[in-house]
């Protein structure tokens, strides 16, 4: 399955800091760093999530279609990520609620303009 998902920013320290106070209240913590990226991750043989600075030299730049979805126990979770990825800088793509049977999501863009979403089913 998937081992780790990145997303490119333009400034790794500010990044860093979005994603540290984020990603914290999931538990994650980081787990590997170096001067053009940061991992996150909960344990290291779980899905981990990270931020780089484009290999190529190029500014980073937002994928079409591209989203990545965090998992959260409760939809108070789910709500709580999205309030702090707003208070934090990113822009709201779609408050918090259900959306379909047992789907409960919120949607949100960080720093770079990656959409992202909090969601829990069950």
């Amino acid at each position: 399955m998937i081992g780790y998902t990145s997303v490119g920013t333009n400034n790794l320290k500010r990044s860093a800091a979005f994603y540290d106070e984020l990603l914290g209240m999931l538990g994650a913590t980081r787990v590997m760093e170096m001067d053009d990226f940061i991992v996150w991750g909960i344990r290291k043989s779980a899905p981990m999530f990270s931020i780089h600075i484009p290999e190529n030299g190029k500014p980073a730049s937002v994928g079409n279609g591209v989203m990545i979805a965090l998992s959260a126990d409760t939809s108070d979770i789910v709500d709580a990520l999205h309030k702090k990825a707003l208070e934090l800088g990113g822009r709201d793509e779609g408050l918090p609620g259900p959306r379909g049977e047992g789907f409960y999501t919120g949607y949100f863009r960080d720093l770079d303009g990656n959409k992202l979403n909090a969601h829990t089913m069950g």
